[in-house]
């Protein structure tokens, strides 16, 4: 499948001051072109994206349809007692 990256996706990624990190979201991102054998890929229900794929403390937010759309990218903060 192709691997297609949103402007907004772009812009957010380019956002993120650590350069280590920016390269391991762009490193895993061409992982998801073997889709069937991502391991960290789970579907989302009641979402208006298809999937999300883990990387580390990042989430990467995909629509999968003919091609793999990379729309979002969402940081996951800490949780503690005052989350929930």
């Amino acid at each position: 499948m192709d691997v297609i990256w949103q402007p907004k996706a772009v812009k957010q990624l380019k956002k993120i001051g650590d350069r280590s990190i920016q390269q391991r979201l762009l490193g895993a991102s061409h992982g998801l072109a073997e889709f069937d054998s991502c391991s960290n890929i789970k579907p989302m229900v009641g979402h208006k994206y298809t999937h999300r794929f883990r990387v580390g403390d990042w989430r990467l937010l995909l629509n999968v349809f003919e091609e793999i759309s990379i729309v979002s990218i969402e940081e996951v903060k800490k949780r503690d007692e005052h989350t929930y």
